[in-house]
């Protein structure tokens, strides 16, 4: 609830209170939702590489969960922002999209996690699926620093940082600014929501794969002695006579 009321709050800042900027005029709107997914997209990388890396060294699922959840709401956040982009790129640049530096590293992390939920998604079931993805998530997560330093690092036409240990916001009033802070926070607050919810639905699905899989093996086994623990209650409560 909280989430929601912040939210809407940020959509009446950006479209009610703050002011219009003279020079882009209302396209500048854009900036206060871009910038967010942009910055949420960024943390969810680093949250699918960490967790990744943690499947990797320690074998838990809940830690692949975790980066599942996480590459899930960062490609939608990453997908909003390259569209976002490009609604203000279209009036301001006069084209929808170019392979300016920033946006090209961008478009390569974007490809980098939905490459991520497609190798999970059609590979066979099971720990080497799995593993392969996480591969896949750390080694995407060098792009991240290439891509904030991008404007940095050449020649590009992308505006300045404003956000980040790099940022310069020194060109927002400070009634944009405040605007952009709480925007930020607004949808870091979303993020936080969605990967937990996205988590629990995914161990939920896990704990009914299990019970599947016990479930196959009560039908089959050829004696209790094969059954797993599980399986075996669920037999035993079976054969207990029903009460009155």
């Amino acid at each position: 609830f909280a989430t929601a009321v912040l939210v809407l709050v940020t959509m009446w800042m950006i479209f009610e209170w703050v002011p219009t900027e003279r020079n882009l005029g209302v396209v500048q709107r854009a900036l206060y939702v871009h910038v967010p997914l942009a910055w949420i997209s960024m943390v969810a990388v680093g949250v699918v590489a960490a967790a990744s890396l943690m499947y990797l060294i320690t074998g838990k699922r809940w830690w692949d969960s975790i980066a599942l959840a996480s590459a899930e709401t960062g490609v939608l956040a990453g997908t909003l922002m390259l569209v976002t982009g490009a609604i203000w790129a279209k009036p301001i640049w006069n084209v929808w999209w170019t392979w300016d530096a920033k946006l090209t590293t961008t478009a390569i992390l974007w490809f980098f996690y939905v490459a991520y939920l497609m190798l999970r998604a059609f590979a066979p079931p099971g720990n080497q699926a799995y593993r392969m993805a996480a591969v896949v998530a750390v080694l995407g997560a060098v792009d991240v620093p290439i891509v904030y330093y991008a404007a940095d690092l050449w020649r590009t036409a992308h505006p300045e940082l404003i956000i980040g240990p790099a940022a310069d916001s020194s060109g927002l009033t400070s009634e944009m600014g405040l605007t952009l802070l709480v925007s930020v926070v607004a949808f870091t607050s979303l993020y936080i929501y969605m990967l937990v919810d996205r988590y629990r639905v995914r161990q939920s699905e896990l704990e009914i794969s299990d019970l599947k899989r016990e479930m196959r093996n009560y039908l089959y086994a050829p004696s209790t002695s094969d059954v797993p623990a599980t399986a075996q209650s669920l037999r035993a409560a079976a054969a207990e006579p029903i009460g009155d």
